[in-house]
């Protein structure tokens, strides 16, 4: 039977089994969370999220004051005379007495205090909105269109200078013929009444603002503003379809990973590994059915909501990446309980990795990091260019192909059905592809493979970190850097060492360091050349790739890192392998500290 035969078979007969298996109770279920799901996002994106309702406590004397914030859910508004209200002043977060405003030397109160100042300008713009002669109160507007900037992210930090230089202003002598500039309509685009209804809406106060502050860009209308409303571009709608997306794609990925387990369980695969197919077809066959569902839902909400197909190619490589992990998780889990563990804990740092850096997709470089950010762009009319698909997804594709092959080679029989404990079963996935006539030849490719999942990792540090005050933000991001490193490139030798002890003498510890070293070098250059040319371009770039234009240091870190933890792991055995690579990321930080204040010098 040929491949594709073999995993045609395979996948009808893993739809079939899993529409029987789960039909009945699960995908009724399923099919349930997912309609709550998108009646919930449409219900949340018309009313708001209620979960500020009735925080704070205002007690006013006027009733034209309590006009003020009788529209906002947030205050419970007390009215009462100055005398009552003062004996229970309190019990109060604001107080307004003879319009006099008394805010509560709290946390609580200061918050209030902002929300009542949010409060009286959207009062002000409705006012404002009714009045006779519109330009009188807003006698600027402004045409908001935004570019894509062209900073030189380096150029601070190579000494140049980037603003106007401190020094008495020269003025210019124009060197070139004067050309005539055409001048902007003195006019507004649109009629008095479409502006009348533009600052209305401005201060109707959606449920939406109080959380965002801004309500994606739209038509004209929305491009219009007057200067108090200027703020920062932030994607919330986007953001919301992009969950809508996610969350299926996610929730479908687990059906696979159930799958997998079910086949461990009571050694029920034992018929399918018995089958004369190999492991290839049955991990190919048995994911092939959900990742067609996959992009099917995927594809079902983008002709739904209008959205051009072109957001489905930064996604394929997100569906691929769930899988894969569904797969080693299904293999490396004991029973459904540590599973149910292990899935959480990966779509804790799955979807923080893919959402928080969304967030900046109109502010900042380190968005890219995010295949989500293309969605984002994309749904915005932005789209994105060849190069920022390829930054995007590269480790996605990558460490979705490693983990394909690491479920691959291990999906066999003493593998599927072993009771050892979560770590050693991922210690033997990583044994399993070292050759015992060539161990540091595995050594080798092994550091190499793991590259894209530091990468990765380290982006993950990059996103958690990226908004801790400086200088703790880069002190944290080169700590957890160095520990990442020194765990990626030990564990090959951790691995083999743990399976045969014998193996670690003073010659094959020089050679094994080399190797390692090696490969870790090659590995990074390999995938910093086709994915890391724009992270680098900002600081935090710098701290995680500074040192890779010199070939032979980075070579000696890796090479001694090797060398430290593997002298910890021949000396004292497994129970020292901690403290080895505690040693190892201190040197390591050494290191990069080294660098780093020369980046910042």
């Amino acid at each position: 039977m040929s491949l594709a035969s073999s995993i045609r078979t395979i996948a009808t007969w893993e739809l079939n089994r899993s529409m029987t298996t789960m039909g009945r109770d699960i995908l009724p279920l399923a099919a349930g969370l997912l309609t709550l799901l998108v009646l919930v996002t449409a219900f949340t994106a018309q009313s708001g999220v209620h979960m500020q309702d009735g925080i704070y406590r205002i007690g006013i004397d006027d009733p034209d004051v309590a006009r003020v914030v009788a529209p906002d859910s947030r205050f419970i508004t007390d009215l009462a005379d100055g005398t009552t209200l003062r004996e229970n002043r309190f019990a109060y977060d604001i107080l307004i007495l003879n319009r006099v405003v008394y805010v509560a030397e709290t946390e609580k109160g200061r918050a209030a205090a902002k929300t009542l100042e949010r409060d009286y300008e959207s009062y002000v713009a409705r006012v404002a909105a009714g009045e006779p002669d519109l330009f009188a109160g807003y006698p600027l507007w402004i045409d908001l269109q935004y570019i894509r900037s062209e900073i030189d992210f380096l150029a601070t930090q190579s000494g140049q200078q980037v603003g106007a230089p401190a020094t008495t202003p020269v003025s210019p002598t124009p060197q070139d013929p004067a050309e005539a500039v055409t001048l902007p309509p003195a006019t507004a685009p649109l009629s008095e009444d479409d502006l009348r209804e533009r600052v209305a809406e401005a201060g109707s106060d959606h449920p939406l603002a109080r959380y965002t502050g801004l309500i994606s860009a739209g038509g004209m209308g929305e491009r219009l503003q007057t200067p108090s409303e200027l703020s920062p571009p932030l994607p919330f709608d986007a953001l919301v379809l992009v969950f809508v997306f996610i969350f299926p794609l996610y929730f479908t990925s687990q059906f696979f990973m159930m799958s997998v387990m079910n086949e461990r369980v009571g050694r029920a695969g034992e018929p399918l590994l018995a089958a004369p197919v190999r492991p290839l077809a049955i991990v190919i066959g048995k994911a092939l059915p959900y990742f067609g569902i996959m992009l099917f839902v995927s594809t079902a909400i983008t002709l739904f909501i209008g959205a051009p197909l072109t957001i489905l190619l930064p996604l394929i490589p997100v569906v691929i990446f769930f899988l894969a992990n569904a797969l080693i998780m299904g293999m490396a889990a004991r029973s459904f309980k540590e599973l149910s563990f292990v899935s959480i804990f990966f779509s804790t740092l799955a979807t923080s990795y893919l959402f928080f850096p969304t967030v900046f997709a109109n502010t900042h470089v380190i968005s890219i990091i995010s295949p989500l950010t293309l969605v984002v762009l994309e749904l915005q009319g932005e789209g994105f260019t060849a190069m920022e698909y390829v930054y995007s997804t590269a480790l996605f594709v990558t460490t979705s192909i490693i983990l394909f092959y690491v479920g691959t080679v291990n999906f066999r029989e003493e593998r599927l059905f072993s009771e050892k404990t979560l770590t050693s079963r991922l210690a033997d996935f990583v044994s399993g592809g070292i050759s015992r006539d060539h161990p540091h030849l595995s050594l080798f490719l092994i550091a190499a493979f793991t590259i894209p999942f530091v990468f990765m990792a380290q982006m993950m540090t990059l996103v958690l970190f990226f908004n801790f005050p400086m200088p703790l933000s880069l002190v944290l991001l080169t700590v957890s850097a160095a520990f990442i490193e020194e765990v990626a490139k030990s564990v090959g030798l951790y691995a083999v060492a743990r399976e045969r002890p014998g193996f670690l003498t003073v010659k094959n510890l020089l050679i094994g360091a080399v190797a390692i070293g090696s490969g870790f070098l090659v590995g990074e250059k390999l995938l910093l050349f086709a994915t890391l040319v724009q992270i680098t371009e900002s600081i935090f770039g710098n701290i995680l790739f500074t040192s890779l234009q010199v070939l032979w240091m980075p070579l000696l870190l890796h090479i001694a890192g090797v060398l430290i933890t593997g002298t910890f792991l021949m000396i004292g055995g497994r129970r020292a392998y901690l403290p080895g690579l505690l040693v190892a990321s201190l040197v390591h930080c050494l290191y990069n500290l080294y660098f780093l204040a020369g980046v910042l010098l």
